[in-house]
């Protein structure tokens, strides 16, 4: 029988734990529970000796952010599963058995994610997440139910199973010897779209990313950084010229990063006449990080082309998702 770990790492976390922990350790049967904290100064830890005893708890000496937190947490933890789940996730009953099952038929199948429905709107699904990550050919990342802002009403239309690109890091099962095979997640990432980097890795090596819809949760989102904050259009911006900068080939971003460039900058001015000055200035740091860490990256990509040089582009969208939405008006995955 495999054993599952589900690991939700806490910054200064203690309302959501109080309030979404129970639901948690209420309908997670024959699964380790374990809260990994990152040098929290409330009382988290306290609440949770007093209230959650069957919790495992891990105790980190500083904030090392999502990636570093996972990092180090997860080398401390045996197990054939790790589910990573976020604090302010509400899961229901039945939700890890259909994921865990599909895991344990299908040895091709390195990670996969439940349904992500908001948390505030139950009958809508949630920006991280949704039915399933996909990416297009620029590196623009979406979701089946979620295209950029506009979010679809669940209606039954995902409740299939199905290999997709990326799975979300709000609620991700993935075997234990993958995630230590790629040394988990890219720190230099700190936060966002680390999942996206490990889930193309695991394209790299002729494995499925696969999303089951017979799994429910539901996210409340941005709990540390609200979609509008500046820091978080620092690291989206930056990370997702990283993301491609690694993974696309010579030729592939001759054409991408300048396209996505030229993109960002309109995007910049995008903020400014909505009144967003500090988000502009985001995408423009977030420019200059990623050039001032070239070598960096440049040194990552050479690693991973070198170690995994193909991969199967069939879950990549043809075509643009910013002129699909923008120039054609398509709101909807379908």
């Amino acid at each position: 029988m495999s054993h599952t770990a589900i690991v939700i790492l806490n910054y200064n976390g203690e309302k959501l734990l109080q309030q979404f922990l129970p639901s948690v350790v209420q309908y997670s049967e024959g699964a380790e529970i374990i809260v990994a904290d990152n040098a929290s100064t409330d009382q988290s830890i306290s609440i949770l000796q007093k209230d959650f005893p069957r919790v495992k708890l891990i105790l980190l000496d500083q904030n090392y952010g999502y990636c570093g937190g996972y990092n180090r947490a997860l080398k401390q933890i045996q197990a054939d599963y790790y589910v990573l789940l976020n604090s302010d996730v509400e899961v229901t009953p039945q939700w890890l058995a259909p994921m865990v099952q599909r895991l344990n038929d299908d040895k091709t199948i390195a990670a996969i994610q439940p349904k992500i429905r908001s948390y505030h709107q139950k009958n809508k699904f949630e920006h991280a997440g949704a039915a399933g990550g996909l990416i297009d050919a620029l590196g623009y990342p979406f979701c089946r139910g979620r295209i950029f802002d506009h979010i679809e009403t669940d209606q039954g239309q995902y409740n299939d199973e199905r290999e997709i690109f990326w799975a979300t890091g709000a609620c991700m099962m993935i075997r234990s010897e993958t995630y230590h095979r790629f040394q988990g997640f890219d720190e230099d990432f700190f936060a966002h779209m680390e999942e996206i980097d490990l889930c193309w890795k695991i394209h790299r090596v002729n494995q499925k990313v696969y999303y089951c819809g017979k799994s429910t949760v539901f996210h409340v989102g941005a709990g540390t950084l609200g979609y509008g904050n500046p820091k978080k259009t620092y690291l989206n911006f930056r990370n997702g010229l990283s993301l491609i900068y690694k993974h696309l080939t010579l030729n592939e971003l001759i054409f991408t990063l300048p396209l996505r460039l030229l993109l960002d900058w309109i995007a910049a001015l995008s903020f400014v006449l909505k009144g967003k000055p500090e988000n502009c200035k985001a995408v423009f740091r977030a420019h200059t990080d990623f050039f001032k860490n070239i070598d960096r990256d440049k040194l990552k990509r050479k690693e991973i082309q070198k170690a995994y040089p193909g991969y199967s582009h069939t879950t990549i969208k043809r075509g643009l998702i910013i002129y699909d939405y923008y120039i054609r008006g398509k709101k909807k995955f379908d």
